[in-house]
């Protein structure tokens, strides 16, 4: 199953070649490198080779902006009634994953679909998209990341979006410790988003490696889903992973506890506006009820 960002109006994949994508976020343009674009540019046109920002990498990891025309240091792009700061950092990133708005329609609709309050655990949480969508249908969130700079971020997120007076528990803490301490207090959650990385490090050191860890991890947030969950959303943006991989672990675990419901999976695309190619932008799992 293909999945597509195309309801975007503020955001923009324009064309891809070399190695290289060019996006408009809002009124600005930026060409940062994406290792999925193995095919040529076919012609490096005006707006190629005048981008508000372009994003170069070092031989030596990492890389640096070459600012070619003035832009702003932060400004604020809307996806239907979200609002979220777009800040270009130091490693390429901007601050927002645009794909994602395929997930965030789907779990708007199952939020609003229930009928009923539900908390939404979102686990390496980022800046908050998923945070911001899922407050923004209603749900009570707690959202949980290692790196207390993305928190704040988030906050930020969603305090721009008008969201404030939603309960949203912000946390900085490693996962693991995090889920393992809500097992302990007894909570629960209807809803479960995880975003898990290939390889991170938590406040205190600890080690994260997906293909050492996810599944463990997954079973273990099965002691914080609830009695009626609504549903469990993995991400993946491991180079190698497989849909079926993600599929194959919610169906050993969710699939077990849970009676009923569907599992299915999937990769996530933004088609470009100049010709219709589609990027591909990681894998999904869902599990829903």
């Amino acid at each position: 199953m293909l999945i597509l960002a195309d309801n975007w109006k503020d955001y923009e994949l324009i064309d891809m070649g070399n190695g290289e994508k060019l996006e408009r976020w809002g009124d600005i343009v930026l060409r940062r490198p994406d290792p999925q674009v193995v095919w040529p540019m076919e012609k490096e046109w005006a707006l190629w080779k005048n981008p508000h920002g372009h994003y170069h990498r070092s031989n030596r990891g990492g890389g640096h902006w070459e600012h070619k025309k003035r832009y702003p240091e932060k400004w604020v792009i809307n996806y239907k009634n979200l609002k979220f700061n777009i800040k270009p950092t130091g490693f390429k990133h901007t601050g927002l994953f645009p794909e994602q708005a395929a997930n965030w329609d789907w779990m708007i609709d199952k939020i609003k679909g229930a009928k009923r309050p539900i908390r939404v655990l979102n686990l390496f949480a980022y800046t908050g998209g998923a945070t911001v969508a899922c407050a923004s249908a209603g749900a009570e969130v707690c959202h949980v990341d290692a790196a207390k700079g993305m928190v704040t971020w988030a906050k930020e997120n969603i305090e721009t979006s008008g969201l404030q007076n939603q309960t949203v528990r912000f946390i900085v803490d490693d996962v693991v410790k995090f889920v393992e301490r809500e097992i302990r207090r007894g909570r629960k959650y209807d809803a479960i988003i995880m975003d898990p990385p290939s390889y991170g490090r938590g406040p205190k050191g600890e080690v994260w490696k997906i293909e050492d860890k996810l599944f463990d991890f997954v079973k273990l947030c099965m002691d914080v889903l609830s009695d009626d969950p609504l549903f469990f959303l993995i991400n993946s943006y491991t180079t190698g992973f497989s849909p079926i991989v993600l599929e194959n672990v919610l169906s050993t675990t969710i699939g077990k506890k849970v009676k009923g419901g569907k599992i299915y999976g999937g990769e996530v695309g933004i088609p470009a506006s100049r010709d219709g190619k589609i990027l591909p932008c990681g894998i999904f799992g869902r599990w829903e009820r």
